[in-house]
């Protein structure tokens, strides 16, 4: 009898995916503020270079996705972005000055955030299409980002941080590669985009209170993001030690994506948010504290009570409230709040505040944000009233 991956290969090739484009996050989120330490650039500067990538998915994110809704393709659009990302990225290791980097670096954005919310809008279809689970597909995304945590921080260990680049160029051509073996899925049938349908959508008060918590919860979690392996390298860490941080927090999702894929559904989405909201309060308060590489690593284990709760329990949420055509665009205004907008705060600010104010008061920062977001959903049941009609699709299985 042959494998269900022999007999399904767009699963097979989906992981593939995913593996490979989650490994290529590592180098972006963790390893290219080494790159620009290597550049010369301050943390300010390193913090502007961060923010530049949000501000611009804000509009790339729409871009990408409604064209993704408007032509009922995502494989077409990946392929897309890959490219464009493969030639700036090439750009990008010709050139060192500050401004330079910043227009590459934004142009390099535009074709790099839209990848995540389309890849995960491909593994939910294709989850739906077998009847699987999300997280089945999705955590090869997370094994992707730990086994490339490891192996690139050896490798920048031994050639230097100038061979980021050079990294990323590999792992976007290898991406290319396996993006044209994808089966292409569509979340809803082609044709003209009703946008009223989205502002409806937009309207619903229980949308809103979601995103503005997001939001507030993403801060904190982006500065930590941007600023980690710098924290690190600061406490004396080498890029393999940092390697190993990167694992850690990747590693602990895993256990947990499972876990809510066989259990989550006995409970319901509010309690989960909040529970993993107070885990990100206590995350940073315990970041501000320790002041060993060891003692980091262990507190990014936490990722998994944090990161990994919230994640999956705010797709689940997020496919209640959105139908199922607009499935590409509820992912990108998702992807805006949880990484574009949050990111461009984060980043333009975070980096003026771990300058000037020290690592302590940085991750203090981010812990008020996160108690900030702990709040809001605490009080949801009081201010807003559940709106479940607001789709009329039933909920797409986590």
């Amino acid at each position: 009898m042959k494998s269900s991956l022999v007999k399904r290969p767009d699963q097979a090739w989906l992981r593939a995916f995913l593996f490979t484009v989650f490994g290529a996050m590592v180098l972006l989120v963790s390893y290219f503020p080494l790159y620009y330490r290597h550049l010369g650039f301050s943390s300010t500067q390193i913090g502007y270079l961060y923010a530049i990538g949000p501000m611009i998915s804000i509009f790339s994110n729409m871009f990408w996705s409604m064209a993704s809704d408007r032509y009922g393709t995502i494989k077409k659009v990946l392929l897309v972005l890959l490219a464009g990302q493969m030639l700036l990225a090439l750009c990008l290791a010709a050139t060192s000055s500050f401004g330079m980097v910043l227009f590459i670096i934004t142009c390099f954005y535009f074709f790099y955030y839209p990848i995540y919310p389309l890849a995960d809008t491909m593994s939910i279809s294709t989850a739906a299409k077998y009847g699987k689970n999300f997280t089945t597909i999705r955590v090869f995304g997370s094994l992707g980002y730990a086994f490339f945590a490891i192996v690139i921080g050896y490798i920048l260990t031994s050639a230097g941080s100038s061979w980021a680049i050079w990294v990323a160029i590999g792992l976007a051509l290898i991406s290319l590669v396996i993006g044209f073996r994808l089966h292409d899925q569509s979340s809803g049938a082609p044709g003209k985009m009703n946008v009223s349908g989205i502002l409806d959508i937009l309207r619903s008060r229980e949308m809103l209170w979601f995103f503005a918590c997001v939001f507030l919860l993403a801060i904190g979690h982006r500065m930590n993001e941007a600023f980690l392996t710098i924290s690190l390298q600061d406490l004396g860490a080498d890029q393999g030690l940092i390697g190993w941080a990167l694992l850690v927090s990747s590693i602990s999702e895993i256990p947990m994506f499972f876990l809510l894929s066989l259990y989550g559904d006995r409970f319901r989405e509010l309690p989960l948010l909040i529970i993993a909201s107070l885990m990100y309060v206590l995350r940073f308060f315990l970041m501000g504290i320790v002041d060993t590489p060891v003692g980091m690593m262990a507190v990014q284990a936490m990722h998994s009570v944090t990161f990994g709760i919230f994640y999956v329990t705010s797709l689940r949420y997020l496919t209640r409230l959105v139908p199922s055509q607009f499935r590409a665009t509820g992912m990108a205004l998702f992807t805006i709040v949880w990484s574009s907008a949050s990111g461009l705060l984060s980043g333009a600010f975070g980096g003026i505040i771990f300058e000037e104010a020290g690592r302590t008061a940085f991750y203090y920062t981010a812990m008020a944000f996160s108690l900030a977001a702990f709040a809001g959903l605490i009080l949801k049941p009081l201010l807003v009233r559940s709106t479940d009609s607001v789709t009329a699709d039933s909920p797409t299985e986590f």
